[in-house]
């Protein structure tokens, strides 16, 4: 039988990932002489990739962004990034233990992000924490992205896994949504980047720290 896979998202859910986005961000807007944002707005602006972080603080300053401006933002904020992490972002507490108990019982664990790909692999490179992962995807791997289904479907066909034997866990509301499109159980934490209370998106059990994250857990969720 293929053993079970539990998928994670990057940003708010495996890594507190905020102050480096903020700065970097806020490197990036400063070439447009706008103000820089603070962790007030980090809800708002995380969860769907550069991009989408880059327009809406523009919109958060009253910034008609071109579509032109673009590419150079994106390359800013990607060479500062690059150049500055891993910075201080660190694991959540509890998670590495909670990996390394569900590699140790046979699970396999896959990362599905929104964040580039290549962004994705080196920040975990740099945290030591590749190693656990069978499959680690980005908003760039495939054509598609977080909440469409099939980027957390290739996620589980790239990791070797059954989707009828896999659950997602994240932050958000792609996280949830992703994992309700492709039909698999949710598991939502609430210290990541939500713009909304994360028991509203109705995710299929939340946990308030690793420690939470058992092989029982996962068995009881694909169970039911």
């Amino acid at each position: 039988m293929t053993s079970s896979l539990v998928v994670f998202d990057l940003d708010g859910t495996l890594l507190d990932t905020h102050a480096d986005l903020i700065v970097s961000l806020n490197h990036t807007i400063a070439a447009l002489d706008l103000p820089p944002v603070g962790y007030d707005d980090i809800t708002h602006l995380v969860g769907h990739g550069a991009q989408v972080m880059i327009e809406r603080a523009c919109k958060l300053h009253g910034y008609a962004l071109s579509p032109d401006e673009l590419p150079a933002l994106m390359q800013r904020f990607i060479t500062h990034y690059s150049a500055t992490m891993p910075g201080v972002t660190q694991p959540y507490p509890g998670l590495v233990s909670a990996l390394d108990t569900l590699k140790s019982k046979g699970y396999k664990l896959a990362v599905c992000t929104n964040k580039m790909e290549a962004l994705a692999r080196t920040l975990l490179d740099l945290l030591g924490l590749t190693h656990y992962f069978e499959a680690i995807t980005g908003g760039d791997t495939f054509t598609v992205r977080k909440p469409n289904a099939e980027h957390l479907i290739g996620t589980v066909e790239r990791a070797g896994g059954d989707i009828t034997r896999t659950i997602m866990i994240g932050d958000s509301v792609n996280d949830i949504l992703v994992a309700r499109n492709a039909g698999v159980p949710s598991i939502a934490v609430p210290f990541g980047y939500s713009d909304v209370g994360i028991e509203t998106l109705e995710p299929s059990r939340i946990i308030f720290h690793y420690d939470e994250l058992t092989p029982e857990l996962v068995d009881a969720m694909l169970a039911a």
